[in-house]
């Protein structure tokens, strides 16, 4: 293998493993996709969209958008506060579903539209401050510091890891399918998606003030 093969590969490598350590933190995007494969509800779409939008995010990051927002206080602010507006409605939706009797069957009776269900992923992909900090600001700027061809190969790895993640949980939610016949298991994931978004709120509320 040539030096420049050696060095492209490490830029790949470092890509995904930079992605994997951001994207694989339980978050909202997270939770909105384990649920939905686990409901089977439009989930191979639904980590399509968010797929997409992270490469979309990955891209400009690298390309030097992530140095500029990270340097702009009003940009930063304006994410955090409709981010935090936004978990905090979430949070309250999921804190409802958690004081209903349901099991996996039920829920699947009140699917929820396709659009309906896009419309939320891409709320809670681009109005989620943790998405640009991890995709433009963070991986941005690591990838940012090598030089054009491996920077090329870094961010392709970051990208890589995106679609691997959110369509790997999307198949792997099936298997945890039979634990959630159970009405309590439901409530369970509901309480946990519930004070995880108001946790991250809170934590972008207390940041931006």
């Amino acid at each position: 293998m040539s030096a420049a093969a050696s060095l492209y590969l490490w830029a790949l490598i470092k890509g995904l493993g930079t992605s994997a350590g951001l994207i694989m933190a339980i978050g909202a995007q997270n939770a909105f996709v384990l649920s939905q494969g686990l409901k089977r509800q439009y989930h191979w779409p639904i980590a399509g969209v968010c797929s997409f939008f992270d490469a979309v995010l990955i891209t400009l990051g690298v390309a030097g958008m992530g140095a500029l927002i990270s340097q702009n206080e009003l940009w930063l602010s304006v994410a955090r506060w409709g981010g935090a507006a936004f978990l905090f409605w979430y949070g309250f939706g999921a804190l409802r579903s958690a004081l209903k009797d349901q099991s996996l069957e039920a829920d699947r009776k009140g699917a929820s539209s396709l659009k309906k269900a896009l419309l939320t992923t891409l709320a809670v992909t681009l109005l989620n401050p943790h998405a640009y900090l991890d995709t433009v600001v963070l991986i941005g700027s690591i990838g940012g510091q090598y030089p054009e061809g491996e920077r090329f190969w870094f961010g392709f790895g970051a990208i890589s890891f995106s679609f691997i993640w959110f369509f790997g949980i999307s198949l792997g939610a099936r298997w945890l399918a039979p634990l959630f016949q159970k009405p309590i298991a439901w409530r369970v994931l509901d309480a946990a998606v519930c004070l995880m978004m108001w946790s991250i709120a809170v934590s972008l509320v207390i940041a931006a003030v």
